[in-house]
C-alpha cells in the first residue's frame, strides 16, 4: 500500500514534468517559426523594394558613363568602379592580417597576455562605429597628407573589416576537433602544417563566411569614406585622388530634390545589394563543391 500510494503522485509528477516539457517546446517553436517568418518577410520586403525603385533605373548606360550634374544624364560607372577599387584593396590589406590573427589567437595565443590584449582590442574594433575609425584614418593618413584619398579610404575599410576575419577564423578553428590535430601531428607533421593543411582547411568554409561578412560589412560603409576618399564626380582610378564610391553616391543622390538623382541612389543601393548576395552565392556553392 505504502509503495503505491508513493507511486501515484511520483507518476502523476512525471507526466507533468512531461507535459510541461512537451508545451515548452511546442511554443518555443511556435516562436522560432514567427520570428524567422518575420526576419524574411523583412529581408524580404527590403528587397522587393529595392527591385521596384531600382530596377527602372537599370540601363547600360549607367555602366559607362560617369556622375553627372542633375539632369546631365550621368551614370555611376565611376562610383562602381572606385567601389571596387576600394573594397577590393580593403580585403587584400585586411585579410591576410585578420586570418594571420585568428591562427594565432586560436592555435598559439592560449591564455598569453597578449592573446587576451589583441583579442580586447579586436572586440572593442568589432563594435566600434564606423564613423570613428574614418575620423581617425582622416586624422592619420589624410590631414598629414593635405588631400584625401583612394588609398585613406581602403585602409579604413580594411580596419573594419579585420575584426570580422578575426573572430570568424579563431571561433572556426577552435572547432576544428584535437583528434584531427594529433593524427597530423602523430604523422610528423609540424605544427604549423597541421594548422595550414588541415585545420584552416577543415574551418575553410567558416573563415571564407567571415571573409564574406567582412565584404558585406565593408561594401556598403558611408561615413568612413567622407572622412578619407571623399567621393569624385569625374572618373578617375588613380588611388591618390579623391575616388568615388556607390554608398557616398547613394549618400548624396538619395537626399536630393532632383528626381533623376533619387533613381539613382536606389539603383545604386540595389547594386551593391546584389552585389553581396552574387558574391555569397558564387562562393558557397564553390565551398560546397569542392568538399564533393
Amino acid at each position: 500500500m505504502n509503495q503505491q500510494s508513493l507511486g501515484r503522485p511520483v507518476s502523476g509528477k512525471f507526466r507533468s514534468r512531461a507535459m510541461q516539457r512537451r508545451v515548452m517546446d511546442h511554443l518555443a517553436t511556435v516562436l522560432s517559426w514567427c520570428a524567422t517568418c518575420i526576419v524574411v518577410l523583412v529581408l524580404g520586403s527590403i528587397l522587393w523594394t529595392l527591385l521596384r525603385n531600382g530596377l527602372p533605373g537599370l540601363s547600360l548606360h549607367l555602366f559607362t558613363h560617369s556622375m553627372g550634374a542633375p539632369g546631365a544624364d550621368g551614370g555611376l560607372a565611376n562610383a562602381i568602379a572606385g567601389s571596387l577599387l576600394q573594397t577590393g584593396l580593403a580585403i587584400l590589406l585586411g585579410a591576410p592580417a585578420g586570418l594571420l590573427t585568428g591562427i594565432y589567437l586560436a592555435e598559439y595565443g592560449a591564455g598569453s597576455v597578449l592573446a587576451r590584449t589583441v583579442r580586447f582590442v579586436s572586440d572593442m574594433l568589432l563594435s566600434a562605429p564606423s564613423i570613428l575609425i574614418g575620423l581617425f584614418i582622416y586624422m592619420v593618413l589624410v590631414a598629414p597628407l593635405g588631400h584625401f584619398s583612394g588609398y585613406a579610404g581602403a585602409v579604413a575599410l580594411a580596419i573594419l573589416a579585420m575584426p570580422i576575419m578575426v573572430r570568424t577564423t579563431e571561433d572556426m578553428l577552435r572547432l576544428v576537433p584535437v583528434a584531427m590535430r594529433e593524427a597530423g601531428i602523430a604523422l610528423g607533421a609540424p605544427k604549423w602544417r597541421v594548422i595550414l593543411f588541415i585545420c584552416v582547411r577543415a574551418a575553410r568554409g567558416g573563415i571564407m563566411t567571415g571573409v564574406l561578412l567582412a565584404i558585406a560589412r565593408v561594401a556598403g560603409e558611408t561615413a568612413p569614406l567622407l572622412f578619407t576618399s571623399l567621393g569624385n564626380s569625374e572618373w578617375s582610378l588613380d588611388m591618390r585622388r579623391p575616388m568615388a564610391s556607390l554608398p557616398v553616391a547613394i549618400y548624396q543622390y538619395a537626399g536630393s530634390a532632383y528626381q533623376d538623382w533619387m533613381q539613382q541612389a536606389w539603383t545604386g543601393a540595389l547594386l551593391v545589394t546584389m552585389g553581396v548576395l552574387i558574391i555569397n552565392i558564387v562562393v558557397r556553392v564553390g565551398i560546397r563543391g569542392g568538399r564533393t
